[in-house]
């Protein structure tokens, strides 16, 4: 697939976590997810600038799933709507982005997201559900001219497809890298992958499809 200039590219790391792999069988294992780091860190050498994003979320936070209130059953609050097990705890092993990923602070711009306890966005764009507080990804992406934006990370079906989503409906390109990318269950990735085509998004299998416009 043909990118324009690096200069007008971005890559961005969505959620790229031990919390989101088999290292952390309690928390939200997503099969493979602990084997994208290489294609994140191939997909960002097409971008001037490389973003990333985490989930922060405290152990006593109001979504947490429990005995009485399992995993996807509904909860009640503005900015959450399912429960979800416990995971992405600051100071944790499932809250560390992945082995080879640079340190956040290595990153151009990075967003940490979920910390208030009755907060639960899915997006990297937006600190709420009804994306009204911006996180600034857009913007700082705006204000460098970015037009085309490389994603991966975890998972396919929620954070990865609501940023996407996030990022066409804000007017960029979103080519999405399917090897750097993996999904919670079968039925809901392949329902995200359909909605993200549906607004625009393209899709290659991996970064090595890329290609790059001269300078």
């Amino acid at each position: 697939m043909q990118l324009p200039a690096r200069k007008y590219v971005a890559s961005l790391d969505v959620d790229a976590q031990y919390t989101f792999t088999p290292v952390c069988p309690n928390e939200l294992p997503v099969p493979g997810g602990d084997t994208i780091a290489n294609e994140l860190n191939h997909q960002a050498q097409f971008g001037a600038y490389r973003l990333g994003s985490k989930d922060a979320h405290s152990p006593q936070a109001l979504w947490v799933s429990n005995e009485q209130h399992p995993p996807f059953s509904p909860v009640d609050g503005a900015n959450m709507d399912i429960r979800w097990p416990s995971h992405a705890v600051p100071g944790t092993k499932g809250f560390e982005l992945l082995a080879g990923l640079p340190h956040p602070a290595d990153y151009d711009f990075f967003v940490w997201k979920g910390v208030e306890p009755d907060m639960h966005p899915y997006g990297a764009c937006y600190h709420d559900l009804a994306e009204r507080m911006s996180t600034g990804i857009i913007e700082y992406l705006r204000a460098n001219k970015v037009s085309t934006v490389i994603v991966g990370g975890l998972a396919t079906d929620y954070c990865v497809c609501h940023t996407v989503l996030q990022l066409l409906a804000a007017g960029f390109e979103v080519i999405v890298n399917r090897a750097a990318t993996f999904g919670v269950a079968d039925k809901t990735s392949r329902h995200a992958i359909a909605e993200m085509i549906q607004h625009g998004a393209h899709f290659v299998h991996h970064s090595a499809e890329l290609e790059q416009a001269n300078d």
